[in-house]
């Protein structure tokens, strides 16, 4: 299954992605559930309910677009760096939780996923400063390693506006047992609440069709 093709984003409505579960993670004030959570369960009720996608169209978003015309050029980077060869991937399912999927930018060797960001200049080089991957898509990173059962993800940054020295870094961030565990719970009481909102929309369907 191609990433972006009409069938992997077929393949995504109404399931919590990783690159999402940031969201489900969100909390508010005094941990109870922020508004970002509300709003993604009910983006994906409405997937679930007309079939079509909701929230941001990809298409349409410029910063996006670049990163998938530079993606190939990261990993060819990435792999010149490695001296390895990244599998390509759809949607891969997590194997326990249904409605819980990742699409991890490519396989790395055994062991390993691979995730791409091609962002704007000054973040690219905060990263390169930093010394390590950007935080924020830990749990992107983590949920593509439990849904794939891999044991650590390989974070790519990549900028070509910069000399080709510059241009591309890579840090490591290994599989986190305690916290997968943490985020898979999460996102299992995600999703009973999602499917119990779903079938609620769903009997006062029937009630009206009746």
């Amino acid at each position: 299954m191609e990433q972006r093709s009409a069938e992997w984003f077929a393949a995504r409505l109404g399931n919590v992605t990783a690159s999402r579960v940031k969201d489900v993670m969100a909390s508010g004030r005094g941990g109870s559930p922020s508004v970002t959570r509300k709003n993604y369960m009910m983006e994906l009720l409405c997937e679930r309910l007309t079939g079509q996608q909701g929230g941001m169209d990809l298409s349409r978003n410029a910063a996006v677009q670049r990163g998938v015309e530079l993606e190939p050029f990261a990993c060819m980077a990435y792999e010149a760096d490695k001296d390895l060869m990244v599998v390509e991937t759809g949607l891969v399912m997590h194997p326990t939780i249904q409605g819980f999927g990742a699409s991890p930018d490519g396989l790395s060797g055994d062991d390993g996923v691979l995730e791409i960001k091609c962002p704007n200049t000054a973040t690219h080089i905060a990263t390169m400063q930093s010394g390590k991957h950007d935080p924020q898509y830990e749990w992107q990173m983590l949920a593509q390693m439990a849904c794939t059962g891999r044991k650590w993800a390989d974070f790519v940054s990549y900028d070509d506006r910069l000399p080709e020295e510059l241009q591309y870094v890579c840090f490591r961030y290994e599989f986190d047992f305690k916290r997968a565990r943490e985020m898979e719970a999460e996102i299992k009481a995600f999703l009973e609440e999602l499917a119990e909102l779903e079938k609620e929309m769903r009997e006062r369907m029937g009630s009206k069709a009746a």
